[in-house]
């Protein structure tokens, strides 16, 4: 079996804080993506690069204290890939794809934070323009090699994926075009919704973000912005799903997803 978390730490330093190390180590994940990160490599070099026995591969925002990604793995890539080309979002420290390739297979696990558009219009037309970036990007990945993508998408899919869905159909995350670009991907860009495939009609259970505002936490007013996106043949390897809540390293929540493979 071949375990994978996905994870938005709100900040490294912040997280490991609250015992995030000691988690990873007695969930023993074989591969955990990270977003997030809010740090650049002279403060994670010596302290951060490896977790519990997991070595890193980052990309770093060129902003400090901003953003970033970070695969962490228990195997040795055969390739790793920093950004997808486009310097807005480079900078930005977005996209880190590890390559696991044998002669037999072509693999590539990926751990990607999406923008948010929450705080205006200008966040708001980056986000669009990352998502029109992002999908040619990812579908013609998916045309070459198996491919599994965990992160913070910053969207949610359907009504079922937050609790306030009402209230919300006009803000970030939850917009007409962000959920219509989630369905295209999901029908014509090659990916499949993974935790989906195993709880279809999951609602609060399924939630993975909280705000820190209103107690949203304590009344689970939550939203289902992470994921694990898989090429059809890896999704179906899929056997089970959970989402840890019984400590808060971040205002998110790890998704971990147990696959029948191995590396």
């Amino acid at each position: 079996m071949f375990r994978l978390t996905s994870l938005n730490l709100n900040g490294i330093r912040s997280a490991t804080a609250k015992g995030l190390e000691e988690w990873v180590a007695a969930t023993a994940p074989d591969c955990m993506g990270v977003q997030e990160l809010k740090a650049q490599a002279p403060d994670v070099e010596g302290r951060f690069d490896a977790l519990a026995g997991l070595q890193g591969y980052f990309h770093y925002a060129v902003k400090k204290g901003y953003s970033g990604v970070g695969l962490y793995s228990r195997h040795e890539p055969s390739d790793v890939v920093v950004g997808i080309g486009e310097p807005e979002f480079d900078d930005e420290g977005r996209y880190v794809e590890l390559r696991f390739d044998t002669p037999a297979r072509k693999l590539s696990l990926i751990s990607c934070y999406f923008p948010s558009g929450s705080s205006g219009d200008e966040r708001q037309e980056a986000k669009y323009r990352f998502l029109d970036r992002i999908y040619p990007w990812l579908t013609a990945l998916c045309a070459q090699r198996e491919v599994l993508m965990v992160g913070d998408v910053n969207i949610a899919h359907h009504e079922k994926d937050l609790k306030n869905w009402k209230g919300n159909l006009k803000n970030s995350g939850f917009l007409p075009e962000e959920r219509a670009w989630m369905t295209k991907l999901l029908t014509e860009g090659g990916l499949q919704d993974v935790y989906r495939r195993l709880h279809p009609d999951e609602t609060e259970a399924a939630y993975t973000w909280w705000s820190n505002r209103g107690q949203a936490w304590a009344k689970n007013v939550g939203w289902r912005i992470d994921y694990h996106l898989a090429t059809p043949a890896l999704a179906a390897t899929a056997r089970r799903a959970s989402v840890y809540k019984d400590q808060r390293f971040s205002d998110h929540a790890p998704l971990t997803i147990d696959y029948d493979f191995t590396l």
